[in-house]
C-alpha cells in the first residue's frame, strides 16, 4: 500500500480480506492500492479512461489486455489482480458530503476497486 496520506494500513488490509473471503476466494492475493492527490487522480483518469477530470477510484485489473507469461522461477499460487487507486481529496469530499466517517469510505472505495478487479462492474 502506497500513501503519503493519514491511511489506516491495517484496517483497509483487514477489509480487503474480508471482501476477498466473501467472493470464497481460498488463496493468496496480491492487490496494490495508492492513495493519490488529485492532480495524479486527473492524469491518470485522463489517460487511461479519456476523462480530464478527477475521480474517486480507478480500478486496473491484471487480467485485462494481454497475458503476461512469467518465467518459472517467478510463478506461485498467488492470485495476483492489479491496483486500485483513490484520491483521498475526493475521499474527504465526499466523506463530508455523506455525513460518514473517512475510514468507512477509504474502505467503501476500496472495496469498489476490489470488486471491480474481480470482475464486477456497475453501472454509470
Amino acid at each position: 500500500m502506497e500513501s503519503r496520506y493519514k491511511v489506516n494500513r491495517k484496517r483497509v488490509i483487514t477489509a480487503v480480506s474480508e471482501l476477498i473471503l466473501k467472493q470464497n476466494i481460498v488463496r493468496d492475493v496480491e492487490i496494490s492500492l495508492a492513495i493519490v492527490g488529485d492532480r495524479k487522480m486527473r492524469s491518470l483518469n485522463k489517460q487511461y479512461r479519456g476523462k480530464d477530470q478527477t475521480t474517486n477510484v480507478l480500478s486496473f485489473s491484471l487480467s485485462e489486455g494481454e497475458a503476461t507469461v512469467l518465467p518459472p522461477s517467478e510463478k506461485s499460487d498467488v492470485l495476483r489482480l492489479g491496483d486500485v487507486i483513490i484520491s483521498y481529496p475526493q475521499v474527504i469530499q465526499e466523506a463530508a458530503e455523506e455525513e460518514v466517517l473517512v475510514d468507512d469510505k477509504i474502505d467503501e472505495l476500496v472495496n469498489h476497486g476490489v470488486m471491480h478487479l474481480l470482475g464486477v462492474d456497475h453501472e454509470e
